[in-house]
């Protein structure tokens, strides 16, 4: 169920790695790390950092390290902290992306996505010819089975010095004792009250007696998860995977007309893959490979605007935002086409090839949006191939430990399905295969025969924890949330940063855009102003205005290697928090 780590696993960045006065640092949707100072939404300080879409999750994550944990634990105790106060973005019933860099430069990445049960089948979701998206998106056959879990553990057993005991117990307490619920949780709540009152134990949990859904300020309590992360304190990850839970997942599947089996639960496996690389600007960028998109394209697409002198159009002008936009363009195109799970489809390493993206950018017009009618084809495609709602959080500490890991239930509370006496909700993460050709998920997103079903496969993902160093020291953690758009969140941030020069709290407030090839058009933030926008729509931009949307947090370390800026996403509550002192 889960591997050990292969010897010499990862790929070295060469030379030592300096280590800091720093213990932690977080980024991104959820982040983790000591604190010291009052809660904020941005926040500096030379110890550690944490900007977290909670600041229950923030303080999870400094208490281990207050405890004596190191990254890790901090990582594990935000990801388990926010399977309770954050419910509908992730949890243990939904799937995750780890990387993590080692003391020496290596790196391994632990893929922890849902896979599809032993039943699944290419047209499990087509009736009368036609895709039902309903059913891979609410119910019995949306779920695969879950993965975060299996990461957790095993990050924690190679990397960590605390028990996972440890962090289930500290969440258990906050699931019995209950939270608060805030804006963000209140309106995905009341976006899913519908489908939430389908399934009674979803309900009972969710929902006040009369079916309306709780609202900002009331307090959600939990005492059936209370009751799950204790009895895995106790048994481990065999409760989950070969006992109570596993038995009281396939008997509801059974009753309810799904295909998970406890023999799926038993069977499930992490897998350690091959990070993505690539340079931009004289900084090394490392994100996830496949079965998440996310690694290939933000390398694609940073790629294709080093063929240009992307500082001299300007942040947030239209030249920039009109290069970008075609870029994207290109590189969603080949997603929608080459992408899927590497241990069943032949995905083409030549997608990140610098030759390639000269190639791409040769396309571009600066005067006018064009055409983008497939995708594109790298040399050697079928030669050199890979080998076999969301939220992030990244964290470091001075032994030189560094984590980004995005997880995920798919969309707001999943599947909408809490088994019965558990208190876990099932993500819906098979809406993110292509149920068929040409029909688009909850995102909008398409997919061809690469991303197709099929048992015991891992459905395409945009997650995109990446970390960026510099001269063989890390200077940058940073992921997103936000179904497609986490990609182009991930790559702005970077953008921002790097050609811009932008400061954190500059490049996560900057006005944010993004094109996914289909649907052909442009979202983008009104705050760009009046003037860019015409300018847009002259070169023929379908524009798709928007008052903001994403979650993109993160940890910057500053130049001379002493402080943290971790910020909080303004777009969305959260706090960032950091630690300083001796």
């Amino acid at each position: 169920m889960i591997p050990p780590l292969p010897q010499g696993e990862g790929r070295g960045e060469g030379g030592t790695c300096r280590i800091t006065r720093l213990t932690g640092f977080f980024v991104a949707l959820l982040s983790v790390s000591l604190c010291s100072t009052a809660l904020a939404n941005s926040a500096i300080a030379d110890k550690g950092m944490a900007a977290t879409v909670n600041p229950i999750a923030t303080e999870a994550a400094a208490n281990a390290m207050k405890r004596g944990g190191n990254a890790v634990d901090a990582a594990v105790a935000a990801a388990l902290t926010l399977g309770v106060v954050d419910g509908h973005n992730s949890g243990v019933g939904g799937g995750c992306f780890m990387l993590i860099r080692l003391p020496i430069g290596k790196y391994v990445a632990i893929d922890a996505r849902e896979m599809a049960g032993a039943a699944a089948t290419r047209d499990m979701f087509i009736r009368d010819g036609q895709a039902d998206t309903a059913l891979s998106q609410t119910g019995p056959l949306a779920s695969g089975v879950p993965g975060s879990l299996a990461a957790y553990t095993y990050a924690l057993k190679e990397f960590g010095k605390l028990k996972l005991a440890d962090h289930l117990r500290a969440a258990a307490d906050i699931a019995e004792t209950g939270f608060t619920i805030d804006e963000v949780y209140a309106r995905k709540l009341k976006g899913a009250a519908a489908d939430l009152a389908k399934f009674p134990a979803s309900k009972a949990i969710f929902l006040h007696k009369d079916g309306s859904p709780y609202i900002k300020g009331e307090i959600i309590k939990q005492p059936d998860l209370a009751k799950s992360y204790r009895a895995m304190a106790k048994d481990g990850i065999r409760w989950f995977y070969d006992g109570p839970f596993s038995q009281a997942a396939a008997k509801w599947m059974k009753e309810n007309g799904g295909i998970l089996t406890e023999q799926d639960f038993r069977t499930y496996r992490l897998e350690l893959r091959e990070p993505i690389f690539t340079t931009y600007r004289g900084y090394r960028i490392a994100s996830f490979p496949p079965p998440s998109s996310g690694g290939v394209h933000v390398a694609e697409i940073l790629n294709i605007l080093e063929t240009r002198d992307v500082k001299a159009m300007g942040a947030g002008s239209a030249d920039f935002i009109h290069f970008t936009t075609e870029a994207m363009k290109l590189a969603f195109a080949d997603r929608a086409h080459w992408l899927g799970d590497p241990d069943f489809a032949r995905v083409p390493r030549g997608l990140v090839s610098k030759e390639y993206a000269t190639n791409l950018a040769a396309k571009i017009s600066m005067t006018h949006a064009t055409p983008v009618p497939q995708h594109g084809t790298p040399e050697k495609a079928h030669d050199d191939i890979f080998g076999k709602h969301t939220t992030h959080f990244s964290t470091a500490d001075a032994d030189g430990n560094w984590v980004a890991c995005t997880a995920t239930v798919n969309t707001a509370f999943g599947s909408k399905v809490v088994i019965p006496g558990t208190g876990i909700v099932l993500n819906n993460q098979m809406d993110d295969f292509s149920v068929q050709p040409g029909v688009p998920n909850a995102f909008k997103l398409v997919g061809a025969e690469a991303n197709a079903v099929a048992p015991g496969k891992r459905p395409l993902s945009s997650m995109s924890p990446t970390i960026a160093t510099k001269d063989g020291r890390p200077i940058l953690s940073i992921g997103a949330a936000g179904g497609p758009t986490i990609i182009t969140q991930t790559l702005l941030a970077l953008v921002n940063i790097l050609d811009f020069g932008m400061d954190l709290e500059g490049a996560l407030t900057a006005p944010r855009f993004h094109h996914q090839w289909n649907p052909d058009e442009l979202k983008i933030e009104k705050s760009v102003g009046d003037a860019v926008l015409a300018e847009l729509e002259k070169r023929g931009h379908k524009l798709d205005q928007s008052s903001g949307f994403g979650a993109c947090n993160g940890v910057l370390l500053n130049r001379s290697g002493d402080k943290f800026t971790g910020v909080n996403d303004p777009r969305v509550p959260g706090a960032a928090k950091g630690v300083s002192g001796k």
